[in-house]
């Protein structure tokens, strides 16, 4: 599979979500088959507003929000520092293709150095071979196994 390649780029502003933002957010991760409604996204981004661990950004152009990304910072146990983990990225679909993914993991990536992280990680759906593509592209690669247990 090709690694996609920007086909043109947009000058994006990337600024934290606030919880104005719950609606189009919501939206987005429709985009990615997730049932997320805007009253779920509103709590979380009030949860997240008193949280110095977590923190979603906002990628629009000319007013128009055209991405998300969340992040999550935690204490590594095991070893010193701490590890960034990026637990949603979406890109609106008419926006893709255009930078906004990067400048959206750009951001991020500055955060989790303000926030002291040795390591940043992305999980991805296997059916997601895009975003796969994409991650190897913005400098991740595939590295050990998750396994999950749902309660």
């Amino acid at each position: 599979m090709d690694t996609p390649q920007p086909t043109k780029s947009v000058a994006a502003h990337i600024r934290a979500a606030t919880d104005a933002d719950a609606s189009a957010i919501a939206l987005l991760m429709r985009q990615l088959g997730y049932e997320a409604s805007e009253d779920l996204i509103a709590d979380k981004l009030s949860l997240f507003s008193h949280s110095d661990s977590d923190i979603v950004f906002l990628a629009t152009i000319d007013q128009r929000v055209a991405g998300c990304l969340s992040a999550h910072v935690l204490e590594l146990f095991h070893a010193a520092g701490r590890l960034g983990r990026i637990t949603s990225l979406v890109v609106d679909a008419d926006a893709r293709g255009t930078g906004i993914g990067q400048a959206l993991v750009d951001r991020a990536m500055l955060f989790f150095s303000q926030q002291r992280c040795v390591r940043v990680e992305v999980t991805s759906g296997d059916h997601r071979l895009n975003a796969h593509a994409f991650y190897k592209a913005v400098g991740f690669v595939e590295d050990e196994r998750r396994f999950i247990r749902h309660l």
